[in-house]
């Protein structure tokens, strides 16, 4: 780590929008994960209202705790260029921004009736780091006054958190922490066919609105530009290595001011305009660390638009430019691949339940982990139990039946964690729970294979069952399905009304085509429990069907689970009820975060 850089540690935060209390280990570059909605974008807008709050304080404090007796800079909301909202009220959790309690009155009172007393409720954020070898901490608090604005304040030191503003204690500003430069980027919101010159304002407004499709020449045009030619000549050579293009500079025409920037490609020079979303994507985050080095960058899915490939090498690519200019990566992904990089290499934040450090466990649990996958692990924190299946068929299969019966395991089977052996293996399926059981002790799970001669092992937490009939299929391989299907009575009917008689005739007697086939060779009854249904008897079924009425085949393997919604209630075998009542009793013992 660079001495001369500013790096934060921790973030400390209260009563902001998706937090009650919430406190965040930071380090060298961290990824933030978790669902939507659970906060990563939450926790970096925290950084950036610490970060405006900051500099609202220097400018008219200096590093003052409080200068007057009620201190307090009042900071507007369209001040707010990086985190805008429409009411100020809408920073508070809950839009709650005062309390109101009721007072008792004196026992010796005339007026015995009961008041009330209103008090705000305050946003503390407070940010720890490191600055040249100095550590420091440095705490804001913010206090509503209306839907246009609030104050902003050192922290209260402790012990004075209940008092008036004009008798409390407050904490210093440390000198350290006014070196830091936060930088805040939303995803990428594509690219304007045209772009004329603004001014840094007007950038950091647009970029805070989430228009970044309207600044990506700006910021180029101050990288190219620089005194420095050195970040320019790095960024088209990394993007070159990239994308196999060259990056011209941008050129301003005077006339109107508008900036115009074009790329090589196979010898034919183009607009950026034309650029791929990907390549657009990799070029703003190439020149947001260019364009501020040594600062705390704050990146909302800057792995957007890019496919996996380009996920692990951009992500790899920004990590390694921002220790070079000397900068913090602080970042919010959805990507496995981008997750299970930075669990190698840097620190990762799972925003499940409380916001926790998932890669800082014993050697055990991070060996275990980096083998399984640290996307699995997100997967199990995230719902507590496991599902093991022979593959994704069998989970369309189990939906159908449990809507058709109207089951609760329909509910658990729209979004579980599962996990496809399709090698139909129990041990594979065995050391994927144990596995991460060695950093989620408390995970449960449920294996479901297609029949095996071998016998299953029992655990308490991890149950392993199969099916009675060789596989899944055989449930809803019968007669009068393959008739209803023909019938007309499935999802994707091609035929017209008319030819309905002849779909029928050309399933009865496919049926009959292949059953004869099985007798023939010794094989078992197409509707016993010992066929396997899908390559035995689908698959040629469906091959005759089609080919008796003249059509390609365009019903294949993959789509037999459809089939299952063609089962009545009262047809369906009660094995499957037994299945899907293990799997809700499993999953209500499952503790989530």
């Amino acid at each position: 780590m660079r001495k001369e850089r500013s790096m934060l540690t921790k973030l400390i935060v209260r009563n902001f929008k998706r937090f009650g209390i919430a406190e965040i280990d930071l380090g060298e570059a961290v990824v933030f994960i978790g669902p939507n909605n659970s906060g990563k974008t939450t926790a970096l807008q925290a950084l950036a209202l610490w970060d405006i709050g900051l500099k609202a304080w220097l400018e008219k404090r200096g590093n003052q705790a409080a200068p007057e007796k009620r201190p307090g800079v009042a900071i507007n909301r369209k001040d707010l260029v990086s985190i805008p909202v429409p009411s100020a009220n809408l920073l508070w959790r809950g839009l709650h921004v005062r309390d109101v309690s009721v007072v008792a009155p004196a026992s010796k009172a005339k007026d015995t009736k009961k008041k009330t007393q209103t008090s705000n409720v305050r946003i503390d954020v407070t940010v720890e780091g490191m600055t040249r070898g100095v550590v420091w901490s440095c705490g804001l608090e913010l206090d509503y006054s209306n839907a246009e604005s609030f104050f902003v304040r050192p922290i209260r030191r402790a012990g004075f958190e209940n008092v008036r503003v004009s008798d409390a204690a407050y904490t210093e500003i440390p000198e350290a922490a006014a070196d830091v430069k936060v930088v805040y980027l939303p995803p990428m919101s594509g690219l304007a066919d045209r772009e004329f010159v603004k001014q840094p304002g007007e950038i950091a407004f647009l970029i805070g609105q989430g228009q970044t499709a309207q600044i990506l020449r700006n910021i180029c045009h101050q990288v190219a530009f620089l005194d420095d030619k050195s970040p320019w000549d790095d960024m088209t050579q990394r993007l070159q290595n990239m994308f196999g293009v060259k990056l011209h500079k941008p050129k301003l025409i005077h006339k109107n001011s508008e900036l115009v920037m074009e790329y090589e490609e196979h010898g034919i020079r183009l607009d950026i305009s034309s650029a791929g979303r990907g390549l657009q994507q990799a070029l703003l985050l190439l020149a947001i660390l260019n364009a501020n080095p040594g600062s705390i960058l704050l990146l909302d899915e800057p792995d957007a638009h890019l496919e996996i490939l380009r996920q692990r090498q951009t992500f790899h690519l920004i990590q390694n430019l921002a220790v070079a200019k000397g900068s913090q990566l602080i970042a919010a992904s959805h990507s496995e691949v981008v997750l299970s990089e930075a669990a190698e290499t840097g620190k990762v934040v799972a925003f499940v339940g409380k916001p926790h450090t998932v890669n800082d466990g014993s050697n055990q649990v991070i060996k275990s982990l980096t083998d399984i996958g640290w996307d699995q692990y997100y997967q199990a924190e995230t719902t507590g139990w496991l599902l093991c299946l022979e593959g994704p068929t069998d989970l369309a299969i189990l939906q159908a039946f449990a809507n058709t019966l109207n089951h609760p395991a329909r509910e658990l089977l729209e979004r579980p964690f599962v996990h496809y052996v399709s090698t139909n293996v129990p041990e594979k399926a065995r050391d994927l729970f144990f596995g991460l059981r060695e950093a989620k002790n408390d995970l449960v799970g449920i294996a479901i294979f297609d029949r095996l001669t071998k016998k299953l092992q029992t655990h308490p937490d991890f149950i392993e069952a199969m099916w009675q009939k060789r596989e899944l299929e055989n449930y809803f391989c019968r007669k009068d399905i393959l008739l209803r299907f023909a019938s007309g009575e499935y999802t994707y009917d091609l035929f017209a009304e008319a030819d309905r008689a002849k779909r029928e005739v050309a399933m009865k007697e496919a049926i009959e085509e292949v059953a004869h086939a099985l007798r023939t060779l010794g094989r078992p009854d197409p509707w016993s429990a010992d066929i396997k249904a899908t390559d035995e008897f689908l698959d040629p079924l469906f091959r005759a069907y089609f080919k008796k009425l003249d059509l390609p085949l365009t019903f294949r393997k993959n789509e037999y689970y459809q089939l299952a919604s063609l089962m009545t209630k009262d047809a369906i075998d009660p094995e499957i009820s037994k299945i899907l009542d293990l799997i809700v009793a499993l999953a209500c013992r499952a503790k989530k975060a």
